[in-house]
């Protein structure tokens, strides 16, 4: 079948239920896409023999009757995912070549032998160690927009939002810690969803900021979302002290009982998200989503969240500082990269961290380094730590008043690559309106809502209240039922 790659998560997986073709065959049409598309950059590492091992165990399991959701449909994993069968790099040179002895949870929860029976292409591009909002960051190179070759596809999960777009994989896992998922997701004309913190396990995910990191799926559309956020989320106690002891809804169970109106659903827009910082061709795109809302019997609220514009400094401190300490392990000495001839141990620490890390990941740790440091950490880490939570407060009050957020995920479309290569604030800065939901750890996602400048897709953000991802995903998939942006596929 020639057209498989056009099929959602969830019309594969039909199809392979009803033993119209097989896993291996879905396999191998979709490992010659990637294979034909390398100047995409969007994986990093693949192993056909692996892919066909995982597919004929799906076929299998198939054979003996198994239905699950999931089994036999590709997968491929951001790079930040530890796993066995395939190197793991966080996109950076430190880790080069790196193979781990086991799979992060989410692999496991999603894989073949021991979870939902998704079959794995590979490993994905990303921002070395996921720092980064467009994928510029890599050891191993920028990933392209699939819409537009010469713009970047956000960060840093841009090579999976980019590999879902173009076809690659019709799934893949991200991690957001400032909006890794969601601008990507928009970028690149996806849909994808970071869900509440602790909702899935961070075991096997490579840290960054260990009380932002979040894990989550990006595909075409809510109900293929659903599927994954169901499989891969659930308590972790024994590995991840941070992971809810709350039991993972079926989420695809709550999109068939989605209303056919959604009446009495409030939506609130927050006044700071819509200011002249904004861009008019996201604003048109934005505010013609959430007349879409209304027309479907949303009701949509004016609402305030005071503190947005201090969600930069805050997470630019908090980050940062969890990523020195995170980062402090890859040494030279215990594994990671190794200077080659250093004079003394301390030229050993000093040359191996140098050259394995990148410019942006040496920012940071210089920066959380210096927050943390004797004589400043009362004065900024306790300070940002306050104030974050004041904006989970903010977001607690507006949730008195509606059921959900809405508004636009980045201030612009996807910028040409190179464009702020030399001005890291003004990256920084393009995560203004989706650093506040990490900060308060609330789940929140993006989805397709149309075009802007050049014919570059526009996203929609959602925020929902903890653990409602349920509502979040209800409210998109009503979206999706009535449009077709994500349906929109690069040329």
């Amino acid at each position: 079948m020639n057209d498989l790659h056009d099929l959602s998560v969830a019309e594969l997986a039909a199809l392979l239920r009803r033993r119209e073709t097989s896993a291996v065959e879905v396999a191998r049409h979709f490992l010659g896409r990637v294979h034909a598309q390398p100047n995409l950059g969007a994986f990093l590492a693949t192993d056909e023999t692996v892919t066909l091992a995982q597919a004929a165990a799906a076929d299998a399991r198939l054979a003996a009757g198994d239905s699950a959701p999931l089994l036999g449909v590709p997968v491929a994993h951001k790079d930040v995912f530890v796993t066995r069968e395939f190197p793991s790099t966080a996109g950076s040179k430190m880790l080069q070549g790196y193979r781990s002895p086991f799979d992060a949870t989410v692999v496991q929860r999603l894989g073949v032998q021991t979870g939902a029976g998704m079959v794995s292409l590979g490993k994905l591009n990303c921002d070395e160690f996921a720092m980064g909002s467009s994928n510029e960051n890599s050891a191993y190179g920028p990933v392209q927009n699939p819409w537009d070759h010469q713009r970047v596809p956000g960060g840093s999960s841009g090579g999976s939002a980019a590999a879902v777009a173009a076809r690659l994989t019709p799934a893949a896992t991200g991690t957001d810690t400032g909006g890794s998922i969601r601008q990507p997701a928009a970028f690149c004309g996806v849909t994808g969803i970071k869900p509440t913190y602790g909702r899935a396990s961070r075991y096997g995910m490579v840290a960054f900021a260990s009380s932002l990191d979040q894990a989550g799926p990006l595909a075409r559309s809510a109900e293929d979302c659903a599927l994954l956020l169901s499989a891969m989320c659930g308590p972790d106690p024994d590995r991840d002290s941070t992971s809810l002891d709350d039991p993972t809804p079926d989420f695809s169970a709550a999109l068939k009982a989605t209303p056919e109106r959604l009446d009495g659903l409030r939506i609130g827009m927050p006044t700071e998200f819509f200011g002249p910082g904004l861009s008019g061709d996201v604003r048109a795109a934005v505010q013609a989503a959430l007349q879409t809302f209304e027309d479907l019997g949303a009701r949509v609220v004016e609402i305030t969240l005071p503190r947005t514009e201090l969600a930069i400094p805050v997470y630019y401190i908090i980050a940062p500082a969890e990523a020195s300490s995170n980062l402090s392990r890859f040494d030279g000495v215990r594994y990671g990269h190794r200077s080659a001839n250093p004079k003394d141990l301390a030229d050993l620490y000093r040359s191996s961290r140098s050259e394995g890390f990148g410019a942006e990941v040496q920012r940071r740790i210089m920066i959380g380094t210096y927050v943390l440091s004797h004589g400043y950490y009362d004065a900024y880490y306790l300070q940002a730590q306050k104030i974050r939570r004041l904006i989970a407060d903010d977001f607690q009050r507006a949730f008195t008043q509606c059921d959900l957020i809405a508004g636009p995920v980045a201030p612009t479309v996807a910028w040409k690559l190179g464009e702020k290569s030399d001005d890291p604030v003004a990256n920084y800065l393009a995560d203004i309106f989706t650093l506040p939901a990490s900060l308060a750890g609330l789940p929140g996602m993006s989805l397709p809502c149309g075009f802007g400048e050049a014919g570059m897709p526009v996203g929609l953000q959602l925020i929902g209240n903890y653990l409602e991802e349920s509502r979040l995903l209800q409210a998109a998939h009503r979206f999706q039922q009535a449009t077709d942006w994500h349906q929109r596929k690069p040329a």
